[in-house]
């Protein structure tokens, strides 16, 4: 089986994190636009982007766990005859460094896991592996950076979601 394992540190609090995470709006700024998703076990939901010559445009998925600031886990399956894999964004406070900044942040691990046979190998290793870990090094900080502590977007914010919802 082949897995995807990326490690981030945000120098931002649990909270913050967990909203870029888990909040609709913000899920849209770093990734595929979310429909009908909640951070409560059992709930239904897709994610959605622009189709792709071999995808049909929507992962289906379904929260197994959700715990406030620490852990949201989902199953996920990008198409009708694939595998079910799973996907799993763990938090923890990082304590404050030492220096003149003194900020602590959140430790991000994130995994895919369940990737099968040669496919499985091709679809972690080439495609989805790269796209987690562009979003997860670039358009997640992009987000956390324009989020206030309440989880608004600043006034001036040039972010915006990457796959608007059609008229």
């Amino acid at each position: 089986m082949t897995d995807v394992r990326i490690v981030r540190d945000y120098p931002h609090a649990p909270k913050k994190v967990w909203r870029a995470l888990t909040e609709p709006a913000l899920i849209g700024l770093w990734a595929m636009r979310p429909e009908g998703f909640s951070p409560s076990v059992g709930n239904k939901f897709k994610l959605v982007a622009k189709p792709q010559p071999g995808w049909r445009g929507w992962v289906e998925c379904e929260v197994l766990e959700a715990r406030e600031n620490a852990v949201l886990k989902y199953s996920w399956k990008g198409d009708d005859n694939g595998d079910t894999t799973i996907v799993t964004y763990t938090l923890s406070e990082l304590p404050p460094r030492s220096g003149a900044a003194r900020l602590g942040g959140t430790r991000l691990v994130f995994e895919h896991t369940g990737f099968r046979g040669f496919g499985g190998f091709m679809l972690a290793k080439f495609m989805l592996g790269p796209g987690w870990k562009k979003m997860l090094s670039s358009a997640v900080p992009a987000v956390l950076a324009d989020v206030d502590e309440d989880g608004k977007l600043r006034a001036g914010s040039a972010l915006r979601p990457k796959f608007p919802a059609t008229a």
